[in-house]
């Protein structure tokens, strides 16, 4: 008991006998078990582990805004890795059970590794991904359908008269890239317009890729009346690019995003955008993941929960019908 006190840094321990204590555990090289220790003190509340390695800022912070939000109402712990690489992944699962976490919340790109999944299954560990656009049979999930959003923008492109539009892809790790520019595709197919090669650009949802992609688009021969990029970060940079040639948005260029991050209304104009919410997301993957716990701590086998929230379309300043309409 008495060294039990001194580990917890408990005051009712002798100066005397705490240095005793602490040349013992010095000797020994004894260090605390921490899954032990928290697997003891935890009753009802669960201990939800978010990992993530996404480089957008606004996206991250509106999860985790969410995601706290209804822990706290739950009285549960939230507990944040970042990891980076495979190596990193690794490492951050590691430090997440030794911590003791009943479940863990894997947001983008994560959300669709399948090595992370199993790895965190075969410890017993409750997994729910956050927001895939291909979510797994077996996996709870909390989405948006990015294939409808991105369909729905490209609609609204067209309705304003727009036929040259260009597309910035996201990051290839990410299930959302692919399937919003089948969105993007199915919505030209519909209007029957021909997709140009040279107007679909690569990025990797940072505002760095966004720079380089629309860089490339606003240089070639022919220009696009709008440019639709597969995130806000994305779409922002291509306002910056816009802005540094003299290309006035909206009047000669079109410029709109997906998700509705802060970075949509940090710009000028604002843009026009796929709202995703992010936040309420993070509240919805909280509460779910903390009720499967509960009923596997029950005994029970609950199947798996993919819970679809809706976006909607949020039109701005960045957008208008092109040039001569």
């Amino acid at each position: 008991m008495t060294v039990s006190r001194v580990m917890r840094g408990a005051a009712n321990v002798s100066p005397a006998m705490r240095e005793r204590v602490e040349a013992s555990v010095r000797a020994l090289n004894y260090q605390v078990n921490v899954a032990a220790r928290a697997t003891r003190s935890r009753s009802t509340a669960a201990r939800i582990g978010i990992l993530y390695s996404n480089p957008s800022a606004s996206y991250l912070s509106e999860i985790m805004v969410g995601g706290l939000e209804q822990s706290s109402k739950l009285a549960g712990h939230l507990l944040l890795e970042r990891c980076e690489g495979l190596a990193g992944q690794q490492a951050a699962v590691k430090r997440l059970l030794a911590a003791g976490v009943d479940g863990v919340i894997l947001p983008p790109p994560l959300c669709d590794s399948r090595p992370t999944i199993n790895r965190l299954r075969a410890e017993g560990v409750t997994v729910l991904a956050l927001a895939t656009a291909r979510p797994m049979d077996d996996v709870s999930c909390v989405r948006i359908d990015d294939f409808q959003g991105a369909l729905a923008m490209t609609r609204r492109l067209i309705a304003l008269g727009h036929r040259d539009i260009a597309f910035i892809k996201g990051d290839p790790q990410h299930t959302p890239t692919e399937v919003r520019f089948e969105g993007f595709l199915a919505g030209m197919a519909e209007a029957g317009i021909v997709v140009r090669d040279a107007w679909v650009a690569e990025g990797l949802f940072t505002y760095r890729s966004g720079l380089a992609a629309a860089e490339r688009l606003l240089d070639g021969p022919a220009r696009p009346t709008a440019i639709f990029a597969s995130n806000d970060d994305m779409a922002a940079a291509t306002l910056a690019v816009a802005h540094g040639r003299q290309i006035s948005v909206p009047r000669d260029l079109t410029v709109c995003g997906f998700d509705d991050t802060a970075a949509a209304t940090m710009v000028w104009p604002q843009l026009t955008t796929i709202h995703q919410p992010i936040a309420a997301m993070g509240r919805t993957a909280v509460a779910l993941i903390a009720e499967e716990i509960r009923l596997r701590k029950a005994g029970d086998d609950p199947a798996p929960n993919h819970h679809l929230m809706r976006f909607t379309l949020i039109e701005r300043g960045s957008s208008a019908p092109p040039p001569g309409r």
